[in-house]
């Protein structure tokens, strides 16, 4: 029933069945044209993985590497932001060994502060070559300042003009200060190669939970989870649906 003087309100065609009743926009046709793992997947048993997930890592490591995958040393690092928020980036791993896995940054970036305030994160290595993804999970601790100039200086000379440059995540004025501070800690990189970056800190994520996705073309995946509740735990295994 409609209220009087209130003309009831056409109705609105049904779209045809099958079809949205939004066209796809140039993007959305875009996106839905490209292919997922145009490539023959490895295979992956799970009954045959390691007791500890760093032996995985470092042998998944390495067949991506012999795949060709590209930059495959490059993981999403994901902090929990002042606000209590999810905050996430792509940043280089320096290292994975018994300790944990190694990556490094100045500790008054936005990255360096958050985990300073609270010392956990989330790494997400994705290797499309073969299908594949790691998600590693833990609490962050600091390596000594020595160790972080190590690591450092046996990088490029551009990794060390970079560190040198610092003010990372402070707003910049214009893009000629930052040419001009570059410049400045190129030419002092070159002549001190052993120079110090008193805020550059080298941080280890110490593993809770290590995840490892085999992709599927039947979409089949294969989810291997490795967890513990403390760093002196043996590790639990266990399969995920995907």
């Amino acid at each position: 029933m409609t209220t009087s003087g209130s003309p009831r309100p056409a109705a609105r065609p049904a779209a045809p069945q099958g079809h949205s009743a939004h066209p796809a926009s140039e993007f959305q046709k875009l996106l839905r044209a490209q292919r997922v793992w145009d490539v023959e997947l490895p295979g992956f048993d799970p009954a045959g993985a390691p007791a500890a997930p760093l032996p995985l890592f470092h042998a998944w490591f390495a067949e991506a590497v012999a795949a060709g995958q590209a930059e495959p040393h490059t993981m999403g690092l994901a902090t929990v932001a002042e606000g209590g928020g999810p905050d996430v980036r792509t940043v280089m791993l320096h290292d994975a060994d018994e300790r944990g896995w190694h990556f490094a940054s100045h500790a008054s970036s936005t990255k360096g502060r958050q985990l300073a305030a609270r010392p956990e994160a989330a790494l997400h290595f994705y290797w499309p070559t073969q299908g594949r993804q790691i998600r590693v999970r833990g609490r962050v601790t600091t390596a000594p300042h020595a160790e972080a100039l190590a690591d450092l200086h046996v990088r490029s000379t551009g990794a060390l003009a970079a560190a040198l440059v610092g003010r990372q995540s402070e707003v910049l004025a214009s893009y000629g200060e930052l040419e001009d501070a570059s410049t400045a800690a190129w030419a002092r990189a070159e002549a001190e190669p052993d120079a110090d970056a008193p805020t550059w800190t080298l941080y280890v994520l110490e593993p809770l939970e290590a995840e490892f996705f085999q992709g599927d073309a039947r979409r089949r995946h294969v989810r291997l989870r490795y967890r513990r509740a403390r760093t002196d735990e043996a590790w639990t295994r266990e399969l995920l649906w995907p």
